[in-house]
């Protein structure tokens, strides 16, 4: 193979399996991070189906199991706290909204991290800042100013990917979904239980509460925005976001005072538009896209998670099985993009009919959560509440 010597930009979920895969597979991989450490941020996050698969073909289900949030389902409330429907972590097969195997995205990083750190190169507090591509290899500069070569290149670095947007420009189609969120960590309360509770307020708003492993709960804020709107909230300061977040939910009830009052003072808030990134090729020459930087799916789908682990199994396993990176490349996107794209394909409505704006659309949608606990009402339901996560074959590498 001419392509042993593998750059990553991100350590986050993407980058380390990826890392991982290459390894196996006799590959070397070099990660660059922008943060000086593994993040320590983030919500909870779920294998589904294919990416369950892969993490157990990795050996890792047992730790994956063992840092669990061990979230027993999701109850959707009234203003009052009153149950008016509920989906236990083992609904739908444990493919349901809270899934069966639940983590801390931090934890999975630093789980991947250390499995990965032992044969990988990890560059903290650095990014690359510019790429030139040639014929054999790709000078990549970073921004500490060091120069180095490699044979390829993998944006691993989110959504909103600098690496990509060097090399791709604007061929990423950034699409919000009506939708803005912000996700953040408050003190947890023996009220929280183990379960997450979800809470629509009238004016497309919900407030979500998840207990998490470490005795504190996860807390987000989402409301309804325009899809193209000219709105970048994401781009305000912190202080103008809270600012805004107060504004919006302002009397919105329930916990909501809570919640804000503990945002005031959280150390990870993170605010933006929920988006989903398509591309019409995932690869550029000696360069390639893996994860959200390529094809996000936007957290409304359930699956970035799992189209992170098995993109990385796939994109390693073809780069072993192929002498030349093009075919390389090209086979990855052949058999992932289908999955990506039945990921992406959010059921119709998203994400309104769950945020809505009335009263009177709040009780529709409670009435019909609840029929979604009987057996015939639930399977025409499969698409509103069950990742497409068993809709994929992976294939078989042989080491």
């Amino acid at each position: 193979m001419a392509h042993r010597n593998v750059l990553i930009a991100g350590a986050g979920i993407a980058g380390p399996a990826l890392a991982y895969w290459l390894h196996r597979r006799g590959l070397a991989a070099t990660v660059v991070e922008r943060a000086p450490a593994v993040r320590e941020g983030g919500q909870t996050v779920d294998l589904r189906g294919a990416g369950r698969t892969v993490a157990r073909r990795m050996g890792l289900e047992r730790a994956l199991q063992a840092h669990a949030t061990r979230e027993e389902g999701i109850r959707f409330v009234d203003r009052a706290d009153r149950v008016k429907a509920v989906f236990s972590s083992g609904a739908f097969g444990g493919q349901g909204p809270v899934a069966e195997l639940e983590i801390l995205r931090a934890d999975l990083s630093r789980l991947l991290y250390e499995e990965t750190r032992p044969y990988t190169e990890y560059l903290f507090a650095d990014e690359i800042t510019e790429l030139s591509q040639g014929d054999e290899r790709v000078r990549v500069t970073f921004r500490g100013g060091a120069e180095r070569d490699f044979d390829l290149v993998v944006a691993a670095d989110g959504a909103r990917s600098r690496t990509r947007d060097l090399v791709f420009g604007d061929a990423a189609d950034t699409r919000p979904v009506g939708l803005t969120a912000a996700y953040f960590t408050i003190p947890g309360e023996p009220r929280d239980g183990r379960w997450a509770r979800w809470y629509n307020a009238p004016e497309g708003r919900v407030v979500t509460l998840r207990p998490d492993n470490r005795g504190t709960t996860r807390a987000s804020l989402s409301f309804l925005s325009p899809p193209r709107g000219d709105e970048q909230h994401e781009k305000l300061v912190p202080e103008a976001q809270k600012a805004l977040l107060h504004r919006v939910f302002r009397a919105a009830g329930w916990e909501t005072a809570r919640v804000l009052a503990a945002m005031d003072t959280a150390p990870d808030l993170y605010l933006d538009r929920v988006s989903q990134v398509r591309m019409p090729r995932w690869s550029h020459g000696r360069v390639a896209v893996l994860g959200d930087a390529g094809y996000c799916p936007s957290p409304l789908s359930g699956m970035g998670t799992t189209l992170a682990f098995t993109g990385a199994y796939v994109l390693a396993g073809e780069l072993a099985h192929h002498a030349h990176h093009e075919q390389a490349f090209t086979r990855y996107e052949e058999v992932l993009r289908p999955y990506a794209e039945r990921a992406q394909d959010l059921p119709p409505g998203v994400p309104r009919i769950a945020v809505p704006r009335t009263r009177a659309g709040i009780r529709t949608l409670h009435l019909v959560l609840r029929a979604a606990a009987r057996p015939r009402v639930a399977g025409q339901l499969n698409r509103f509440l069950v990742p497409p996560a068993d809709t994929f074959a992976l294939p078989s590498y042989s080491l």
